[in-house]
């Protein structure tokens, strides 16, 4: 079985709005509803868990019920302290119906452009891999500093990747890679795919999607609203 898990979780409070960002409606829906319809209509994807604050699962579970997708919605789990304890509730709540031989997509509601494209590029490179990491390659030269005033040292540019969403992962094995990080290390995770490598386990990379960004600045927001919006349109219901 393939299950998405989608991090919707986060409060968005460097964009300083009265809301988080992925509940901003852009092109009459919210932002979180753009990466759900992606996972909602990929034919490789079984089902899909939600992470996200008990106060907003009402209204997501009320779009997902305007597109008839509500039996591959398989739950809601509770958002953690960082990213990746949010992941681990999300693995958690997803081995109560899953199995350790499954895969599990993890994706941030705050990366709006995921493509159907970029979902089965992941599956299809997983095979004989234990995960797979969508990486963009580094356009500028790369430093090291250790005290942030002065360049310590410089790094191959052409060996230094940045990961992307989504990240695909066998569902046991990743499970048991959080769990070693507990219950400190894994407040220091930055990247779904670090407690896989810290653990040894083998992780494919493919090519990422510059439009795949974050929703992380203004910038970033301002940057997606002037993208055309084009899909299922039905209006956000707080």
């Amino acid at each position: 079985m393939n299950i998405g898990l989608l991090l919707s979780g986060g409060t968005g409070a460097r964009l300083g709005l009265d809301i988080p960002k992925q509940y901003i409606e852009v092109g009459g829906r919210p932002v979180i509803a753009y990466a759900l319809e992606r996972l909602f209509l990929h034919k490789g994807i079984d089902g899909i868990q939600v992470v996200a604050d008990p106060a907003w699962q009402g209204p997501i579970a009320w779009w997902i019920a305007q597109h008839g997708w509500k039996n591959k919605l398989k739950g809601f789990s509770r958002p953690g302290e960082n990213r990746q304890l949010s992941i681990l509730h999300g693995l958690e709540d997803i081995r109560a119906y899953g199995e350790d031989k499954d895969w599990v997509l993890i994706h941030d509601a705050a990366r709006p452009l995921l493509s159907e494209k970029q979902i089965t590029h992941c599956f299809a490179a997983a095979e004989g891999h234990d995960g797979v990491v969508p990486v963009l390659p580094m356009k500028d030269t790369v430093y090291t500093s250790e005290d942030g005033k002065k360049v310590s040292s410089l790094l191959k540019r052409s060996q230094v990747f940045a990961g992307q969403a989504p990240e695909l992962f066998r569902l046991g094995k990743y499970y048991e890679a959080n769990l070693r990080l507990l219950p400190d290390k894994i407040l220091q995770i930055n990247g779904s795919t670090e407690p896989a490598i810290l653990a040894g386990m083998d992780i494919a990379m493919i090519p990422g999607d510059e439009n795949n960004y974050k929703i992380t600045t203004k910038a970033d927001l301002e940057r997606f609203m002037g993208v055309k919006h084009e899909g299922m349109g039905i209006a956000w219901r707080e």
